[in-house]
């Protein structure tokens, strides 16, 4: 019987983080939370995030002006929304 075994090696590069003392307590307090694994997928998502708003944006032929307005609208909206 043969057996392989693959090792993919990738590498990291570390970065440090600034945060408020309040919020490093409260990651204290769920220390069994791996807090560096939590940073990594939210910088993953908010990539993912951008690359798609490159995409849709080298498509668009909305002109600047038309992107400031909806951008406005699309502020004052939430801002009624998540503090009223």
């Amino acid at each position: 019987m043969l057996s392989h075994t693959y090792v993919l090696v990738i590498k990291m590069t570390n970065i440090t983080l600034s945060i408020p003392n309040n919020i490093h307590q409260e990651m204290k307090h769920f220390s069994e939370v791996r807090w560096s694994e939590v940073a990594r997928k939210a910088i993953i998502e908010k990539i993912e995030i951008l690359r798609l708003a490159d995409k849709l944006a080298e498509k668009s032929k909305l002109s600047e002006k038309d992107i400031e307005q909806f951008s406005k609208k699309i502020k004052s909206f939430a801002t009624k929304r998540f503090l009223a």
